[in-house]
């Protein structure tokens, strides 16, 4: 436990920031599902729209540094690879 009043407000802020990088990282591995899923079930149409929310999805993640910009990059590429065989 913090001892002091600076070590408690650190620990709140803390925690305030782990809540919000696990929604978004939370929201780009649902979004990257999502389209795995329907490119698996073969709707191609559907999975073309979900790209976009996949894609939008782990820019913000990147942006917020939840994600490095790499791998963010290397999933987008991964799906519309995937999208196009």
């Amino acid at each position: 436990m913090p001892n002091t009043k600076s070590a408690e407000k650190a620990m709140r802020q803390s925690r305030h920031r782990r809540e919000i990088n696990l929604k978004a990282k939370d929201a780009a591995r649902d979004a990257v599902r999502e389209v795995r899923k329907l490119i698996k079930a073969g709707e191609k149409t559907k999975a073309a729209e979900a790209i976009k929310k996949a894609m939008s999805a782990l820019d913000k993640a990147a942006k917020k540094k939840v994600l490095h910009k790499n791998a963010a990059a290397r999933k987008k590429s991964q799906l519309a690879k995937a999208l196009a065989k």
